[in-house]
């Protein structure tokens, strides 16, 4: 690798929202091959990535014939709601990944269902949710083919298991599951000599606001699976330092119920998306500080609000 490479690649390629590029500054060991920063941060689902979408890279600091492991801790926080998460992934031959990421989400607000029904919603509840996911590197090599027109390929599936508590009256009554595989494929390109990472994802999935309010919906709301274009994109300031972006598309599953049953847009879903700051402060640990707009996340209890806040991710890997 040129001099160029080793010192232009380091904090782009991690970076990417929500808990992107900085947050996983030490993804190479000094005594391994892997550049810094070439295997992404931790995604909100526990898949290197950007913080709110995977990418096609394997994480840790693992390289061909080694073994590596990640792990990772994330707050977001926005006017109605918050998510804490934390999980651990390890990297294989730089070939596959297996992860595992648990969330916690404080739906407070939802106590207000009871007044629509006697939901039985205890106040404070909230929703926890495990993420095991599997991610296969198919073709392609972000950082070996930087100078051609050929992205990294990879495939993954993230399997998510959703523990409501008391909440769990309501996704009966929405008829969703409480749980779901998602099956995404990935491509990621780094255009080095623009200082530039792209990624794009298609996500074939059912879920409600990630699986948080579960996966499918009763007619009249769409039960079925639809594809969901993902897109990060992340430009190196300097070699600690990257700002980057995220938009993620969902599928709205549940409004069309809602209106059947008198409630309007009161179960709408935006998309998401972030613009982020990264840093890198040592090999082995970074920081990601974003700013998120969810949009409205069940909005017929939080006053139609859009759910803006932060997001703040720190990782280790070796």
């Amino acid at each position: 690798m040129t001099h160029r490479l080793k010192h232009g690649l380091r904090p782009l390629v991690g970076g990417t929202l929500l808990a992107a590029l900085a947050t996983t500054a030490g993804l190479a060991h000094a005594d391994t091959g892997k550049l810094l920063l070439t295997s992404g941060v931790s995604t909100i689902a526990g898949s290197a990535g950007g913080g709110l979408t995977p990418w096609a890279v394997i994480g840790s600091n693992a390289t061909e014939g080694e073994v590596g492991v990640s792990a990772y801790a994330t707050r977001a926080a926005t006017q109605d709601y918050s998510l804490n998460g934390y999980g651990v992934a390890l990297g294989l031959h730089d070939r596959v990944e297996l992860s595992l990421a648990r969330q916690d989400f404080d739906a407070s607000p939802a106590v207000a269902l009871n007044g629509i029904a006697p939901f039985g919603v205890t106040p404070g509840q909230h929703i926890k949710m495990d993420v095991l996911g599997i991610k296969l590197k198919v073709a392609g090599d972000a950082v070996l083919d930087s100078d051609s027109w050929m992205p990294q390929i990879a495939v993954g599936l993230e399997h998510k298991q959703v523990h409501p508590g008391s909440i769990g009256s309501v996704l009966d009554f929405l008829g969703t599951k409480t749980s779901g595989t998602d099956v995404y494929v990935s491509a990621t390109k780094l255009l080095l000599a623009q200082s530039v990472l792209v990624n794009g994802t298609l996500r074939y999935t059912n879920a409600n606001q990630n699986g948080l309010l579960g996966f499918g919906s009763a007619a009249p709301g769409k039960n079925s699976r639809s594809l969901q274009p993902e897109f990060s994109v992340a430009y190196l300031i300097n070699k600690n330092l990257a700002v980057g972006a995220e938009y993620r598309f969902k599928p709205n599953n549940l409004q069309a119920l809602g209106a059947a049953a008198g409630l309007g847009a009161a179960l709408r879903e935006d998309d998401w998306k972030d613009i982020f700051v990264a840093w890198a402060p040592s090999k082995n640990v970074s920081l990601t500080l974003a700013y998120v707009d969810l949009g409205r996340i069940v909005p017929g209890i939080t006053n139609n609000r859009r759910q803006t806040g932060y997001y703040l991710s720190a990782q280790v890997a070796f």
